[in-house]
């Protein structure tokens, strides 16, 4: 008796131990966020929601990068407690204290000299 397998191309036949390892989306792109989370809600939800594009548009620049990026993603509610992560490169967003603001910064006008 031989040992051949059947069907297939031939080969040595898998074994439970040489099964296929599973690689996730986000690790393919090198990407920390999760792919496949966000793919499913871009799926079910209006797509318009990203507002990527329009952070480079703002900006005037035609490259997107990972600040528009920390932009966009921080500045839509939904999209910031879907991702969940902290992107690198994308800087901090502009945000001045209430109390560091002056409050009553009232400019004198000096009347015109006639």
């Amino acid at each position: 008796m031989s040992s051949k397998t059947t069907g297939g191309k031939g080969g040595k036949a898998k074994t439970s131990s040489e099964a296929k390892v599973l690689t996730t989306r986000s690790s393919k792109a090198g990407l920390q966020f999760p792919v496949g989370r966000i793919h499913r809600f871009l799926r079910n939800k209006n797509a318009n929601n990203v507002r990527i594009g329009n952070a480079a548009k703002d900006l005037r620049v035609k490259r997107i990068t990972p600040r528009h990026l920390q932009l966009a993603i921080r500045g839509d509610e939904e999209l910031d407690l879907l991702i969940r992560a902290t992107i690198a490169g994308g800087g901090v967003l502009p945000h001045i204290h209430k109390s560091l603001v002056a409050k009553g910064a009232v400019k004198k006008v000096k009347a015109p000299v006639v």
